[in-house]
């Protein structure tokens, strides 16, 4: 029930039209809605409600497939709440693991990430790269991988998906990632504000077609990549440098201003990713939205809602600001369990 989840359910349930197909979900966000004609969930047989870090092992009896989205999800949240991060996104999903295997679920679908590449020389990380974490949230993906790959077998197949950065319209849309930012940015105020030199690489993948990569992992063999697979997933033409998304941007939508922050400390998440290995394992679900349709199709839906916020980095359309607020509601408490309140 947050950003990525809208789309994985749509997908799968026109992929799957008969599966029965559960969500399980804190619900934090929930009421985040963006722009969405009906309720994403109503795609699903079952909403369940609940903390991963107490996931019911018998919600897994006759599962075949796990796609195991929840997480503390970015760099500020992470920062914020280091040990609930690292004990939702690291401990809790190994545990989910082991349920799951226990459970006889054949596939489970992990959501990794590019951060964890970190600081990168010039060359294209590729998955044999030497990985160089720098927040708590990339550590935490690092050391998920790395307790998940003894887990996998002929019997149980798991795959990490290394996401690159997630852009692109949702019916949950968040706008603390790169490029959703900057397209708000022009929308409400014509103003694209780059809080970095603009210099840092990042790759980048359409929220839907992370949809797409999800799908293939669900039904991918064993025989395909190996038992278990971490795997980059994204594409090299989505390589950007940040002030090269911010121009993008100010093409789609003339008159905006583009402001840099030469003064800023270096970003040291930096780094260029290989795509390679991902093209050859899954040929027939390779990324299809490009960058600049992207945008545009951003554009629209906040054109739609009516979108003038150019306070938008204080609003709850930034999921730190939305735990913020439910802590100041004393909704939930400082380790982000509901208080029952």
């Amino acid at each position: 029930m947050g950003y990525v989840g809208p789309g994985v359910v749509s997908r799968l349930r026109a992929s799957y039209p008969d599966a029965t197909l559960v969500g399980f979900d804190m619900a934090y966000f929930a009421n985040c809605l963006t722009n969405a004609d009906f309720l994403p969930e109503s795609k699903l047989n079952e909403q369940v409600f609940g903390d991963i870090r107490n996931f019911p092992a018998g919600l897994l009896t006759g599962v075949d497939a796990v796609v195991h989205l929840a997480a503390v999800s970015n760099d500020p949240m992470g920062s914020k709440y280091e040990t609930v991060t690292l004990d939702v996104n690291h401990e809790s999903s190994i545990a989910l693991a082991r349920k799951a295997k226990a459970a006889g679920v054949h596939s489970f679908v992990f959501a990794s990430s590019c951060s964890m590449y970190g600081a990168a020389s010039d060359g294209a990380k590729t998955e044999d790269s030497e990985l160089n974490p720098l927040t708590a949230y990339a550590r935490s993906k690092v050391f998920t991988e790395r307790d998940l790959k003894p887990l996998a077998d002929a019997s149980f197949t798991v795959t990490c998906l290394r996401f690159a950065t997630a852009c692109g319209m949702s019916d949950r849309l968040r706008l603390d990632l790169v490029l959703n930012d900057f397209v708000a940015g022009a929308v409400s105020s014509g103003q694209i504000s780059i809080l970095s030199d603009g210099t840092p690489w990042r790759p980048l993948i359409n929220v839907k077609d992370m949809a797409i990569a999800i799908d293939w992992a669900i039904q991918r063999p064993a025989a395909n990549g190996g038992a278990f697979l971490a795997v980059n997933t994204g594409s090299n033409q989505w390589n950007y440098q940040v002030k090269e998304l911010a121009e993008a941007v100010a093409r789609v939508i003339p008159g905006v201003k583009v402001s840099v922050n030469a003064d800023a400390p270096p970003d040291k998440r930096s780094y260029r990713v290989n795509f390679d290995l991902y093209g050859k394992l899954a040929p027939d679900h390779q990324p299809r939205h490009n960058l600049l349709d992207t945008i545009r199709e951003l554009k629209q839906n906040l054109d739609e809602m009516g979108f003038s916020d150019g306070n938008f980095r204080n609003s709850r359309l930034m999921r730190l600001k939305v735990l913020n607020y439910l802590q100041e509601k004393t909704l939930i408490d400082s380790q982000l369990s509901w208080t029952g309140k």
